[in-house]
């Protein structure tokens, strides 16, 4: 059943890219803008009924920093969530990241209907406690346990509900500032710094709404954002882009980022090699992530001879014949090594067999335009007083 899931999830991501053509695909693709136009009327109306206080947003009494996009996927928001909360955590505040715990691994059906009948308490889950990791990717999700490995002072959550993550943060460690990974959307938890990202190769999606294209919002709602991240960037040539950005935000901080490889590290011993490890090897990668182009990319321009690759549906779940299957590609193809992607290595099952070593490619945040803003900013949040919410806030 899953595999039939993917493989429909991938045929719909080919029809919405424009790479699968024909009878059928055209009119998917006529259907699917049938109901994006359906879709955009939702988006506004609940936009309407926030800005207006129809529907109102909740306080819990701190700082509050979203960091999101208007796209589905692909933007690299994982290491400019983690730099943030490295930034603000040295910066002095305490620091909780909460996040919706995407394809995370759910108790059976039976179990929450019985806790809600029961009015049983569901807590947010408790990925890293400031100490340390006690939840798997299983149970985690994908991001929440890749944050919680490289940050492991900082609590990270996941639950649906942000708000009741929120004041269980605050209830339990008394944080100060709450990062909502992902949260550009979730208007339910009032933010007081909207972050958003933009991808630099493809800032606006293929320009349609969900679930014609991949845009989750119209590009107008940028004017919420204090600050906006172009993600993927080289040294100039961003005129154009920003200057459309700027005719929904004129005021809003621009930063422009480039997610920089700083080295290959092995699944399972941890043993890391430097990025001139790959140059003139020969190697396979395996991914399963939104912007698989972009990673393989990344290996070339290290200077790797990428001889075979697999991709996967986003989030995919590795299992251990997927591995071996590769495996037994690679060392036919007599290759060096097997590359794949932090964020998929968290799940890769343990193999008993590793015929060559299997590393994933760490990267990091450098920022290469708006270094003051950056600097300004994270001033700003940490010369801020926490605020103590009274009890009324508490669940």
């Amino acid at each position: 059943m899953r595999r039939w899931l993917e493989s429909l999830e991938q045929f719909a991501i080919e029809v919405i890219l424009e790479r699968r053509f024909g009878k059928k695909a055209a009119l998917f693709r006529w259907l699917l803008f049938l109901l994006s136009k359906v879709y955009l009327l939702i988006v506004r109306l609940r936009l309407y009924l926030y800005r207006n206080r129809i529907i109102r947003e909740h306080q819990v009494g701190c700082m509050v920093v979203s960091i999101g996009n208007l796209t589905v996927g692909g933007t690299g928001k994982t290491p400019v969530v983690e730099k943030f909360a490295r930034a603000l955590q040295d910066g002095g505040r305490t620091v909780a990241i909460l996040s919706r715990g995407y394809k995370s691994r759910q108790p059976p059906l039976f179990q929450r209907v019985q806790n809600r009948i029961l009015n049983i308490p569901n807590p947010p889950r408790v990925v890293c406690d400031g100490r340390d990791v006690l939840l798997d990717s299983q149970e985690a999700g994908d991001e929440p346990y890749m944050l919680a490995q490289n940050l492991k002072d900082v609590i990270v959550l996941t639950d649906k509900d942000r708000v009741k993550s929120a004041l269980f943060a605050i209830k339990k460690w008394g944080v100060d500032t709450l990062v909502l990974d992902d949260g550009f959307q979730h208007l339910r938890l009032r933010h007081r710094l909207d972050v958003v990202l933009i991808d630099r190769q493809a800032p606006f999606g293929n320009e349609f709404m969900l679930p014609r294209g991949t845009l989750r919002e119209p590009p107008s709602s940028l004017r919420r954002a204090r600050y906006i991240f172009i993600t993927k960037s080289e040294e100039g040539g961003n005129e154009q882009l920003i200057e459309r950005i700027r005719k929904y935000n004129r005021t809003a901080e621009i930063i422009e980022c480039t997610h920089r490889p700083r080295h290959l590290q092995h699944i399972t011993t941890g043993e890391r090699q430097p990025l001139e490890f790959l140059n003139d090897r020969y190697v396979g990668s395996v991914c399963a992530i939104a912007a698989p182009e972009s990673f393989e990319n990344a290996l070339r321009d290290l200077g790797a001879n990428l001889e075979i690759t697999k991709r996967y549906a986003d989030h995919h779940r590795f299992s251990a014949s997927d591995l071996q299957a590769f495996l037994k590609r690679a060392v036919l193809r007599d290759l060096d090594a097997l590359i794949t992607t932090e964020k998929d290595a968290v799940r890769f099952p343990e193999l008993l067999e590793m015929p060559i070593p299997i590393y994933f490619l760490r990267v990091e945040i450098d920022i290469i335009s708006g270094e003051e803003s950056w600097k300004e900013c994270i001033e700003r949040i940490c010369s801020r007083q926490p605020v103590v919410p009274p009890e009324r806030f508490f669940l």
